[in-house]
């Protein structure tokens, strides 16, 4: 697809206010929960339309405090951990962490290796589930171009209005992160005001276009159903009992906490808590 499928990452730092309640799941229950933990794209890979820049999490400092935000998560003791790594290459996500158990891996800045590998091992859970579609729409990929509608439609000053402004957001967002712990970013990542804000622009996207040719619509559309593909891969994992936390670009978070609470698959487990204990360790 000319235009991919990515998360518009719109965190805005100090978004959530208070603290976040007690968890109030049942862990008798015979029901599958689900525990979405919405993710900064770590290694700074810029393939969305709008990025954080993220600083280096690879310093001893940030290396600490991600320590310290797994070990918050595992107190929810997870029973599965599924990854935004394509689901047909989930053997080249196995021979990644076997290689990670053995000592034989060197943990890249990105958010699968520094927090979902981490959590894993400690868990002695043997794998981690590879959850994530992106492939081609249906059609011919210019249906969902709405980039290049808007340059050829006069809409080219509000394109680039709408990614300026949310760039500057996302640096003022950055430049708060420095100032927190990496705990503190997941907390106010996860909270529902900024999965909502996280998810708003792309009613703006689908703006892009006219009654008879809209890309911008055609593309959001297709950022459903990736979305519904993931949800369904998620949905596959479930099983009694189990307590399956997805770590998954935050931009995803809003759509598949949604598709959790009206299909009923899965209870949705807010992770703030637990990012909370890790907040505690470092204070």
């Amino acid at each position: 697809m000319l235009v991919r499928l990515c998360a518009l990452l719109l965190a805005m730092g100090n978004i959530s206010a208070g603290h976040a309640t007690p968890p109030a799941e049942d862990r008798t229950t015979s029901s599958p929960q689900v525990m979405l933990v919405g993710t900064y794209h770590l290694a700074n890979n810029n393939r969305d339309l709008i990025n954080i820049p993220v600083e280096d999490v690879l310093s001893p400092k940030r290396q600490r405090e991600i320590e310290q935000l797994v070990d918050g998560l595992a107190q929810w003791r997870p029973t599965r951990v599924a990854v935004e790594w394509d689901r047909s290459e989930q053997a080249a996500l196995d021979r990644r962490y076997a290689d990670h158990l053995a000592g034989d891996l060197d943990l890249a800045a990105n958010e699968r290796d520094q927090i979902a590998f981490r959590l894993a091992r400690k868990l002695g859970t043997p794998r981690l589930y590879a959850v994530d579609w992106n492939e081609q729409g249906p059609g011919d990929p210019s249906d969902y171009d709405f980039l290049d509608w808007a340059r050829r439609n006069g809409g080219g000053e509000r394109l680039e209005t709408f990614v300026r402004e949310g760039q500057a957001e996302a640096d003022r967002a950055a430049s708060i992160m420095r100032g927190q712990t990496v705990s503190e970013w997941y907390y106010d990542l996860n909270s529902p005001e900024a999965r909502m804000q996280a998810h708003r622009p792309y009613f703006e996207i689908a703006s892009f276009g006219s009654n008879e040719d809209n890309p911008g619509a055609a593309w959001v559309g297709a950022w459903y159903a990736r979305n519904l593909r993931i949800f369904n891969n998620i949905r596959e994992i479930l099983g009694p009992e189990e307590r399956v936390l997805v770590l998954y670009g935050a931009g995803h978070t809003y759509l598949l906490e949604r598709f959790l609470r009206e299909s009923q698959a899965a209870a949705a487990v807010d992770p703030r808590p637990y990012i909370q204990g890790g907040q505690a360790a470092v204070r």
